[in-house]
């Protein structure tokens, strides 16, 4: 019984949110009460179930930051997102990012088979005839980002979301919320098949 009992609270540690390593200062509990008007779009444990919005389960709290901020003063333009942004201080959105980074991510589905190669050359190589770099140096091997510089994590993000953030930086759409112009520079030189088959290669990645 003793042993039971050890058992399932070490199982109930295991699935806890780490939120006391995250690099941003913020309460995930306080976060987790916040981010009930976020679940309709992100999924009630940030896994969203819709392909046009992004999930954030697990994603690191720094970039987390930087978006609802460029929300928050209009560096980026989304009409639901820029509504709920202006309505939180400092608190709430450090908050909501440490709680959604403590989420498990779940793999809601898969790269398609046929593009896999294609993607998986561009993310780890590039392609140096159109000067692309490869994904890889930044969001690392299995698309986990680099929480201290803020790189997202976009290993298992759902491929339409992903295609479109592509086609946003080539266009000029969308900027770095830190004004730096790499993945505007890199998106620029991909065409729309290497777009949609990066993008499926990083819904793969988990």
């Amino acid at each position: 019984m003793k042993r039971s009992l050890l058992t399932a609270l070490f199982g109930l540690f295991l699935a806890a949110p780490a939120f006391a390593s995250s690099l941003v200062d913020g309460d995930g509990d306080a976060g987790k009460g916040k981010s009930i008007t976020c679940a309709a779009c992100h999924g009630a444990a940030g896994n969203s179930i819709n392909p046009e919005w992004p999930s954030l389960a697990g994603q690191n709290a720094k970039y987390i930051v930087a978006q609802l901020y460029a929300f928050r003063e209009g560096h980026r333009n989304n009409v639901l997102m820029t509504s709920q942004a202006m309505i939180l201080d400092e608190d709430g959105i450090n908050d909501l990012a440490v709680y959604y980074e403590g989420l498990a991510p779940e793999q809601l589905s898969v790269a398609d088979p046929a593009l896999v190669e294609r993607g998986r050359k561009l993310y780890i190589a590039g392609d140096g005839e159109q000067q692309v770099s490869a994904c890889i140096a930044c969001h690392g091997p299995g698309g986990k980002g680099n929480p201290a510089s803020a790189y997202p994590k976009i290993g298992g993000q759902h491929a339409t979301y992903t295609a479109k953030s592509l086609r946003d930086y080539a266009s000029g759409e969308r900027r770095s919320a830190d004004g730096n112009q790499i993945m505007n520079n890199i998106a620029s030189g991909l065409s729309e098949d290497d777009i949609v088959a990066l993008a499926s290669y990083i819904q793969g990645l988990y």
